[in-house]
């Protein structure tokens, strides 16, 4: 299920969430060892729209749940959705969410701070967050501030292809736009540890342009692999959530702000 990629130079690598750690195993230290981590940071990106994509919508308030109740504050995630389907007209629960049949947790009913909203997701906003390129007007709530000890969470999910990830089927994001900007966010020290997760069809392919040290990258699928949802809700009549979402989640619920765990782990879950 995973494919993981690890930038030569880096390890090991400190979690972002600022709980888990990569162990003491590793046999070569990242460049920036000396740099002290100074904040996490988060960026969710969901790159659907429409209600047959509610999945993607409730994977990516998933993990906004799981990094806020890990010790992210909101002021330190930037949240991007198209956010159309809490009050679209087919939704049988107006303005809830679930990520399971059981109905248990409601995404959309804890003080969701939507940062990019609807058509404002796009490839030029999402590189505009990673590099800090933005126009004066954008406010600092839409900014990614880091700074050279940050440690950060890139989480993409959507629909992608070998090297792409499509962004509401109008534009794509490609390998090497992500590399790109994650070689200007090193070079402008907007970082010190890097964890990317990927959930898409092809999603590792995402990759392969990526050279920058202090960069972990986690995919759902090889070049060639779909990547599946995990259940349908026949009362909402659509899936629910993805199948790598489902399980990374299932690992981090068993965890809290304190706990020591290692990337391996996740691997093995």
């Amino acid at each position: 299920m995973y494919q993981f990629y690890t930038s030569k130079m880096v390890l090991p690598l400190i979690l972002i969430l600022g709980l888990a750690y990569l162990g003491d195993s590793m046999a070569y230290a990242s460049p920036s060892e000396t740099t002290t981590h100074t904040n996490n940071w988060a960026v969710l990106v969901c790159t659907s729209r429409y209600w047959f994509n509610y999945r993607h919508m409730a994977n990516t308030l998933s993990l906004y749940r799981t990094v806020k109740r890990l010790g992210i504050p909101d002021e330190r995630i930037i949240l991007m959705l198209a956010d159309d389907i809490a009050c679209n007209p087919r939704n049988k629960y107006p303005a809830e969410v679930f990520n399971n049949e059981n109905h248990k947790i409601n995404l959309y009913g804890d003080n969701v701070e939507v940062d990019y909203r609807g058509y404002e997701v796009t490839v030029e906003n999402l590189l505009r967050v990673l590099t800090g390129r933005h126009e004066v007007a954008v406010p600092r709530s839409k900014r990614l501030l880091s700074d050279e000890g940050s440690h950060i969470l890139l989480y993409m999910t959507g629909h992608g292809g070998d090297e792409f990830l499509k962004f509401q089927d109008s534009e794509e994001l490609q390998s090497h736009d992500l590399a790109d900007a994650v070689k200007q966010m090193k070079e402008k020290h907007r970082f010190k540890e890097l964890l990317i997760m990927v959930d898409t069809c092809q999603a590792a392919t995402l990759f392969n342009q990526l050279h920058s040290p202090g960069v972990l990258a986690i995919g759902s699928s090889k070049k060639g692999e779909n990547s599946y949802s995990h259940h349908l809700d026949p009362d909402v009549g659509v899936s629910v959530v993805d199948r790598f979402t489902y399980y990374t989640l299932a690992f981090f619920e068993r965890l809290n702000m304190y706990d020591n765990t290692s990337l391996i782990s996740l691997g093995k879950a």
